[in-house]
């Protein structure tokens, strides 16, 4: 019976004290984790989260570098499309990725913007201006590929414009020509009008009307996509020059700053050196005027001596 209560009161003991590695140790909520996932801390070093921000700017440009290549995809689509359905649907995708690129370019713009604000004098100055340079280089050399693309897009539907008018009008003029493909302020319409009416192919005619209208859209599209690139690109090129004129002018306040300290440095090693040879002379005065000092004293006994002399003793 006394082991029986012996070992009913050990279990009840362990029943009723906790295990010092589960129960409280769960409750406990675990420290947020800081920047560099140490969880010694919420703060995070400008340094790291500037490398953060490049990094993921660069990956945005990358996606926007794919979106150029789908751009140029479905440009050729619509160059080959068999059908009315198909080059709709392709229009319409190509009208959805063009504003989603058009986004996509603006903010990382305004994200290289901000990136560039902190830069300033400091020991991390020139490590983060190297950055800014790849990212920026980066993002110019894209906006450069995608204007080539709409460029020469541009250009093959020009020569589809014209490849249809000449199926209306094969005896066209250059000049004609020039003025349907170009369209300005809806002249080229109006005279492929007038060519569908003489034009004995008139099933040929209205299909190649109906492309001729498309392609002028799409060349407006193309027009207004490459102002915009424009634009964004000399944005950058400016804030490139922006920038290059602050670091210039934090060199050149740098080099002031170390220039009027070696000037100090210079104009103390000479104040010690004067220093110093007034001390030197200091003493050399002090030491002749010692020296007059015990002469005159000689001089002085001396004289004395030589007119009181010293009178001897008689004997006897």
């Amino acid at each position: 019976m006394g082991r029986d209560r012996l070992a009913a009161l050990r279990a009840q003991r362990q029943n009723a004290t906790p295990d010092p590695g589960q129960g409280d140790y769960e409750m406990q909520a675990h420290p947020p984790l800081s920047a560099n996932g140490t969880g010694h801390g919420t703060g995070t070093d400008p340094l790291s989260t500037f490398y953060a921000e490049a990094t993921a700017i660069q990956d945005s440009i990358q996606d926007f570098d794919d979106n150029v290549t789908r751009v140029a995809e479905f440009h050729s689509r619509s160059l080959n499309a068999l059908d009315d359905a198909a080059t709709q649907a392709n229009a319409t995708q190509l009208e959805h990725l063009t504003d989603e690129t058009r986004q996509l370019s603006n903010s990382l713009a305004n994200r290289i913007r901000a990136l560039e604000k902190p830069v300033g004098a400091g020991p991390d100055a020139q490590i983060r201006k190297n950055r800014i340079d790849v990212v920026r280089t980066k993002f110019m050399a894209t906006l450069q590929r995608y204007q080539d693309v709409e460029r020469q897009y541009r250009q093959q539907y020009r020569q589809r414009v014209e490849r249809q008018f000449k199926i209306v009008k094969p005896d066209a003029t250059p000049d004609e020509v020039a003025a349907v493909v170009n369209d300005d302020q809806g002249g080229g319409s109006q005279i492929f009008a007038q060519a569908l009416t003489s034009s004995n192919r008139y099933g040929d005619s209205r299909a190649a009307y109906r492309e001729v209208q498309e392609r002028h859209q799409d060349i407006r599209r193309i027009e207004q996509t490459l102002g915009e690139l424009a634009q964004l690109f000399n944005d950058m090129a400016t804030l490139l020059g922006e920038q290059e004129e602050k670091i210039d002018a934090i060199e050149t306040a740098a080099a002031g700053v170390a220039h009027d300290t070696e000037g100090g440095q210079k104009h103390t090693e000479v104040a010690v050196k004067h220093a110093r040879s007034a001390r030197r002379k200091r003493w050399i005065c002090f030491w002749l005027t010692i020296i007059i000092i015990l002469a005159a004293v000689g001089i002085g006994v001396g004289v004395y001596f030589s007119q009181h002399p010293p009178k001897s003793s008689s004997s006897g």
